[in-house]
């Protein structure tokens, strides 16, 4: 099968059959990503666009880097961006996780892009600190508000310093006209959208600065876009508390013939507590040399969350850190500096901050007591201290906006139900998709067939629900089994290639 795609996508290449539009005087050189099987049908290339397109005359550009796959057949009935959330997630392997969806890749030519920021695009960075990891939220004693307070303040500093002028101009305002120049360099008259995560807020912005231009756009595990990125990430913890306790713990308790951690999910509650109480007093040191502390912990369990496909190996990496010889596997995955300098900006830039220390103390301290998981994150908290640039969002309302579809799984760990529904109601001509009895983070691309049918009937063949719609989740698999991930795949992907 390698061979014969791998040609076909060189031939469709120069045929590709799309509408199209008066073409950008720039032009995207599209070479093979890699040598590397499995990746014969993805192509990379790169384009320019200003640093700041407030003022393009100033001559300094920037760097933004592309993928794409085509169709074997070289006809292509549409055009469709895809990002993968973050923000500030390099999305050049996304395209290729659709391959297994035949109706969607066999229509459309999918490109995936890296953002301003991240990737292999001209990168963001916060000088590899990393503020979030080096303190226990937990601990609100006068000293350990010092730390985590004190740390984020020196986070904004970071990022500001290290990432310089160019991290003035992260924005998602920038960001969405670096979008439409490419469909512009691409010679499309209308491109469509999919859009994970904070890929929904990238969505609904897109669709709010160029609705004349987006055909198509999906929004699936949707942020509060409407709202402000503070509120957004103040909804996480009650997210990623109630998938935890409805999914993940009896989940674990369930086979405990397995893991051994609990009957009920009460007790592996409570082996999860011993653990981490022990991890305060000793971190526990991989063969890799990754210290797992207590926060360490809690990053690894709030992220297996994010899909039904990681409660096995997260419980895994449980019991081995908990065990007398810790892990031989790979350690907690950790993000790549370019995405944390992205996405810090991305968080800042964009909408005001409201509070100060004070205030954050005062809602950090009620967040721990009632969701202990994650309930002292705090994403925004550096954005007290941020050197705000003069940055003035279109508020999204949906107006002029043909439709969307908007798809959501009832616990959400990091974009909760309840957020999303909000922004439904305050978003014109928006058709919610609810995922009935389902926790994942990011649902269309593997194992639900109601999804996927929906989606590629809205993409592909252009019906656009006449209602808000609702399809049963996937159960939760067992042991050795998996039902896959679209952004668990394209971050395997991605690691595999060294991106």
């Amino acid at each position: 099968m390698r061979t014969p795609w791998a040609i076909a996508a060189a031939v469709a290449a120069s045929m590709i059959v799309v509408p199209q539009a008066s073409a950008s005087p720039q032009q995207i050189n599209w070479q093979k990503c890699t040598d590397l099987p499995t990746f014969e049908r993805l192509e990379c290339g790169s384009f320019t666009a200003p640093m700041d397109w407030n003022n393009p005359r100033n001559g300094k550009t920037i760097t933004i880097a592309v993928s794409r796959t085509v169709p074997l057949n070289g006809k292509a009935k549409t055009t469709v961006f895809t990002n993968p959330g973050g923000p500030g997630g390099a999305g050049r392997t996304l395209p290729l996780v659709y391959l297994n969806r035949p109706k969607l890749s066999e229509n459309a030519e999918i490109v995936g892009i890296d953002v301003r920021g991240t990737g292999a695009s001209d990168n963001a960075t916060c000088g590899g600190y990393q503020h979030r990891l080096a303190t226990d939220w937990r601990d609100r004693s006068k000293a350990g508000l010092d730390l985590i307070y004190g740390g984020m303040e020196l986070q904004a500093k970071f990022c500001q310093t290290k990432s310089g002028e160019f991290g003035r101009y992260i924005t998602t305002e920038q960001t969405v006209r670096d979008l439409d120049l490419l469909r512009q360099i691409l010679g499309r008259k209308k491109v469509s959208w999919l859009g994970y995560s904070g890929g929904s807020w990238m969505g609904a912005y897109y669709a709010t600065y160029f609705p004349k231009t987006l055909d198509k756009v999906v929004l699936d595990s949707n942020t509060e876009f409407t709202e402000s990125w503070q509120t957004v990430f103040d909804n996480l913890p009650a997210g990623a508390e109630r998938r935890f306790r409805v999914d993940y713990l009896p989940w674990v308790a369930k086979y405990d013939n397995v893991y051994h951690l609990g009957k009920t999910a009460e007790e592996v509650r409570q082996a999860y507590e011993g653990l981490r109480a022990r991890l305060v007093e000793q971190p526990v040191t991989l063969p890799d040399g990754t210290v797992v502390t207590p926060v360490l912990l809690d990053a690894l369990i709030f992220t297996g969350l994010y899909s039904k496909d990681s409660f096995e190996p997260t419980t895994v990496l449980w019991t081995q850190i908990a065990g007398p010889s810790p892990a031989r596997t790979a350690a907690p995955k950790q993000y790549p500096d370019s995405i944390m300098g992205t996405q810090m900006s991305i968080l800042c830039n964009d909408t005001p901050f409201r509070g100060d220390r004070k205030s954050l103390e005062r809602e950090g301290n009620l967040s721990v007591k009632k969701y202990s998981l994650v309930g002292g994150y705090q994403i925004t908290g550096p954005c007290a201290w941020w050197d705000r640039p003069d940055v003035h969002l279109k508020r999204p309302t949906g107006k002029d906006v043909s439709s969307v579809l908007m798809v959501q799984s009832v616990r959400d760990p990091a974009t909760p139900l309840e957020g999303a529904q909000r922004a439904h109601r305050k978003f014109a001509n928006s058709r919610m998709l609810t995922v009935q009895d389902e926790g994942d983070h990011a649902i269309y691309g593997f194992g639900n067939n109601c999804v996927g049918d929906v989606v590629e009937s809205y993409l592909v063949d252009g019906v656009v629900p006449t209602r808000d719609l609702s399809c049963p989740g996937v159960p939760l698999p067992a042991p050795g089994e998996s039902t896959g991930n679209p952004l668990t795949k394209a971050r395997e992907l991605a690691a595999q290639l060294g991106w």
